[in-house]
């Protein structure tokens, strides 16, 4: 209801509700009444399906009407109880956030002195502490796998977090400034800047090379000239990238989208937006703290 202003609306739905139960209970009753007088046969309504499939007018069986009466019974009860007429509470005043606050209450009570010990601890012993990185790894599926996969692995437009390849840093004070406050990373569409689409060929061309991935060598020079002209102000001349700028490097053969010429191109003349969002706002200090601990722990397990 907190998206209505006006009384009128709680009313509305109040009102709703209750003459959709006094409904249900008329017509329960008139359903199980109409039909045959007890000791006669019930007539037909009139319906027939091949030739002989008659329709009779028997009243509901008894033990199904009583049923039904008693889930009205209930709905009236539970109505009374707790919250679903307008903004009326119920007597118990019960609500979803009210429980979950609890529940967060009653967790913190429990597992609070554990997040605490480990608080106190550096990262790096915290990431060497097999205890903590269970309870690290556990966070990570809850918070973290639905973008990053539950091996870490990454996916298309989602970093890898096993590898040793950081775009803004691997140390534990970035993880953490990244798992609290986000990232939000983009490449502007340089399609009018490189040129015509022959042109954007060319640099993908030489992109794939920086990285010794296959390309058209008779494209090279051109695509190179371009990006010394274009691209060397985010990525530098020797392709490298800027940490500063987070611009990639694209020497190396981690891509984060692919290295296709197609998805170079696309990524040449669209550019990418990434956003990674702030966890800080429902993970306290604790858990941001394990769940540091345990990426920074990741990339440094020997790679299988």
């Amino acid at each position: 209801m907190s998206d209505f202003t006006s009384d009128f609306w709680a009313v509305y739905i109040a009102l709703i509700t209750v003459l959709s139960i006094i409904a249900c209970a008329v017509l329960l009753y008139a359903c199980s009444t109409r039909g045959a007088v007890k000791g006669e046969q019930a007539g037909t309504t009139g319906h027939t399906w091949d030739e002989d499939l008659h329709e009779w007018n028997n009243p509901l069986p008894r033990w199904w009407m009583w049923l039904f009466y008693l889930t009205i019974v209930f709905s009236l009860v539970y109505l009374a109880l707790y919250p679903g007429l307008g903004t009326y509470r119920g007597v118990f005043g019960w609500s979803s956030q009210q429980q979950y606050d609890d529940e967060q209450q009653q967790a913190s009570l429990r597992y609070g002195p554990i997040f605490d010990k480990y608080l106190k601890q550096e990262v790096a012993a915290v990431a060497a502490d097999p205890e903590a990185r269970a309870i690290g790894q556990r966070l990570f599926l809850n918070y973290c796998a639905q973008c990053h996969g539950s091996d870490a692995g990454g996916g298309k437009g989602f970093p890898n977090l096993r590898d040793t390849d950081w775009l803004y840093g691997g140390d534990p004070a970035t993880i953490r400034e990244s798992i609290a406050n986000g990232r939000l990373g983009s490449m502007p569409p340089m399609g009018a800047a490189v040129g015509s689409a022959e042109e954007i060929k060319d640099v993908a061309n030489y992109v794939r090379s920086l990285s010794g991935l296959t390309h058209d060598t008779l494209r090279l020079p051109r695509g190179r000239q371009k990006f010394a002209a274009i691209c060397a102000a985010c990525h530098g001349a020797d392709a490298k990238g800027n940490p500063q700028l987070h611009a990639p490097n694209l020497t190396d053969k981690v891509w984060l989208y692919g290295g296709s010429e197609a998805t170079i191109i696309e990524t040449i003349t669209k550019g990418r937006a990434g956003q990674m969002p702030a966890h800080k706002g429902f993970l306290d200090d604790g858990k941001i703290h394990l769940l540091t601990a345990y990426v920074y722990s990741l990339s440094r397990e020997p790679q299988k």
